[in-house]
C-alpha cells in the first residue's frame, strides 16, 4: 500500500486572523506572523473568560470597554 500524502490545507479561521502562523523551532522557541499584543487583543474581544464571567461587576467593565 502507497502511503497518501496530505497536501497542506490553510484552517478555516476568523478573518481577522487570516495569515496566521506560529512555529516552534528546535530549540523550543515559539514564533508567529502576528505580535503577542495582537493576538491578546483578539482574544480579549472574542473569547469569554471562565473565571471571570460569574463577577458582578463584569458587565460595567464590558461596557466601558467598548465606549
Amino acid at each position: 500500500m502507497a502511503k497518501k500524502s496530505k497536501k497542506e490545507e490553510n484552517p478555516k479561521v476568523n478573518p481577522e486572523l487570516e495569515g496566521f502562523k506560529m512555529n516552534i523551532n528546535s530549540f523550543g522557541e515559539i514564533s508567529s506572523s502576528f505580535s503577542i499584543d495582537k493576538i491578546n487583543e483578539f482574544l480579549n474581544q472574542n473569547v469569554e473568560d471562565k473565571k471571570l464571567k460569574d463577577r458582578k461587576d463584569m458587565e460595567a467593565i464590558k461596557k466601558r470597554k467598548k465606549k
